[in-house]
């Protein structure tokens, strides 16, 4: 499983979406450091902002308060600093889908199924309970198609989105590399239901083949944590049936020139 770090630095750097009670223990690991330079002080000085607005005054205060670093916060924050130097922070603050809270969601829809119902889940939750990604999302994505045990079951859609925020959702096999179902993982049975996730490398491949932004934003923080040469080989075996069509071909080559700096292996 991938480790997620709260260095500030990284964490500004390497998610597209932050989640603020990440930002703010790195805001709290980061003052502790010693010496501070300009860029980090302002870093600090612009994350606390953006907390606030994102937070509200009184909570972000109540934060700051309990802080063990509160007035070297309160120093920095009080410096005459030229400008906003990361100006990106506000709008980038979501709280994020956390894998405890995908558990749940599960529990839950297994204890309403009468029958045994097994899901393999792809997309950006395979990743967060995996904890290869940490950002916020709404969908659970089913490959092929919601069972119908579940689909039909509208009170019970309708109390996962009221109680969870997240919706089932599907996406056909076709976007997945030849084998995937052999290397999918097992997550957990919970209840009547059994979940399976989706190997990284698969969901990796699948977005590699993506125009959307948001699954080009995942392939950047999923490459700092892939093995580069397995995923070539895997490109090569289990998706070389996707590079025959030109329109993938030229998305994957787009994706990866943007990852790699270089070209797509072939």
């Amino acid at each position: 499983m991938a480790l997620q770090t709260l260095d500030l630095w990284n964490l500004v750097q390497d998610r597209p979406e932050i989640d603020p009670n990440d930002l703010a223990a790195a805001v709290i690991s980061q003052a502790t450091e010693e010496p501070l330079d300009y860029r980090t002080r302002l870093l600090i000085r612009d994350s606390v902002d953006a907390l606030r607005h994102f937070w509200g005054t009184k909570r972000a205060d109540s934060w700051l308060a309990r802080c063990p670093c509160k007035e070297r916060i309160d120093t920095i924050c009080k410096e005459p600093f030229d400008k906003i130097g990361f100006p990106s922070l506000r709008r980038r603050l979501l709280d994020k889908t956390k894998p405890e809270r995908v558990r749940q969601f599960f529990e839950f829809v297994g204890q309403q199924l009468r029958h045994p119902v097994r899901v393999y889940v792809a997309g950006s939750i395979a990743l967060i309970v995996r904890g290869y990604l940490s950002r916020r999302t709404e969908d659970v994505d089913v490959v092929d198609e919601v069972p119908e045990e579940i689909r039909e079951n509208h009170a019970l859609l309708s109390n996962l989105e009221k109680t969870f925020g997240l919706h089932f959702g599907h996406v056909q096999t076709r976007y997945f590399p030849m084998g995937w179902q052999e290397r999918a993982h097992s997550l957990d049975t919970f209840g009547h239901l059994q979940v399976f996730l989706l190997d990284v490398h698969d969901v990796f491949l699948s977005k590699l083949f993506s125009a959307r932004l948001k699954d080009r934003e995942d392939l950047l923080v999923l490459a700092t944590q892939l093995d580069k040469a397995v995923l070539a080989e895997k490109l090569k075996t289990s998706a070389a049936s996707f590079l025959t069509a030109p329109r993938l071909l030229q998305l994957a080559t787009d994706n990866w020139q943007i990852l790699y700096g270089e070209a797509l292996p072939q």
